[in-house]
């Protein structure tokens, strides 16, 4: 399949990862170290980060450096988990704009990270930490998700809850969300144990930390102190590797139709 215009001297597009942005300092450390994890597994590409608000550089602002620079191509991957406002409306609107600033760049975007087992596999590494071998028919699972007005998002959070548990055979598994819907993770919980859970853990579908994910612990940790809590995806290798297979696929003829 034929790859997106390279640089001159045969470079490869640059890989503009782009995240929602945080006013708590970790997200953006976290984002950063899951971008040196890339540089780590693919050093041959060209990394930027780059937020969509509340944290900098900024995406215009990565995207025309990367024009300065002379770069002919790039492709933007938005660290999203599912597609909702941002990854629907925010970055599309961004790189619309940017393409008109900067027509000599040719700008690609990429799907989000949602939809992929390397995600789980993510997720499942940091339940395991907390809750042992998942082997454990009186586990009870919560999935706990930030949340979204945009229902097919908080389904496909659902719809990996149920997948776990018909994997697991578990007492239980459900999503749980910190904003915009229900159950909240209080809500899931009690749920949980009236299903006979023995033992409950709350898996984070969430990439870095920030307000609400400190939210989600809050809730965890009030529902009972022997309520297991796992971290949030961060820098796992498995989130980088998913990240430089949406890069890849960004490049094909197909993709860069359907990203517009």
């Amino acid at each position: 399949m034929r790859p997106e215009p390279a640089d001159a001297g045969g470079q490869a597009p640059v890989l503009v990862a782009v995240a929602h942005g945080s006013r708590d300092p970790r997200s953006a450390a976290t984002v950063a170290a899951l971008a040196d994890e890339v540089r780590r597994q693919r050093p041959d590409l060209d990394v930027r980060v780059s937020f969509l608000d509340l944290s900098a550089p900024r995406l215009p602002d990565v995207l025309a450096g990367v024009a300065a620079e002379g770069h002919r191509a790039a492709v933007v991957v938005p660290l999203l988990l599912g597609h909702a406002f941002h990854a629907r409306v925010d970055v599309p609107g961004e790189v619309a704009r940017a393409a008109r600033r900067h027509p000599q760049l040719h700008i690609t975007t990429a799907g989000v990270l949602g939809g992929s087992p390397l995600l789980e596999t993510a997720a499942l590494d940091r339940l395991t930490a907390v809750a042992g071998p998942l082997d454990d028919p009186g586990l009870g699972v919560v999935l706990a998700a930030i949340g979204s007005s945009h229902a097919p998002a908080n389904a496909a959070v659902a719809q990996v809850a149920d997948g776990w548990h018909r994997k697991f055979g578990w007492a239980g598994a459900t999503a749980a969300f910190a904003t915009a819907t229900e159950p909240t993770v209080p809500q899931a919980i009690a749920a949980l144990r009236k299903q006979g859970a023995e033992r409950v853990a709350v898996a984070q579908w969430i990439l870095a930390p920030g307000l609400l994910p400190d939210a989600i612990a809050r809730a965890a940790h009030a529902a009972g102190p022997d309520v297991l809590l796992a971290g949030p995806l961060a820098a796992h290798p498995a989130v980088a590797t998913l990240v430089t297979k949406r890069y890849a696929s960004a490049q094909t003829p197909a993709a860069s139709r359907a990203a517009g």
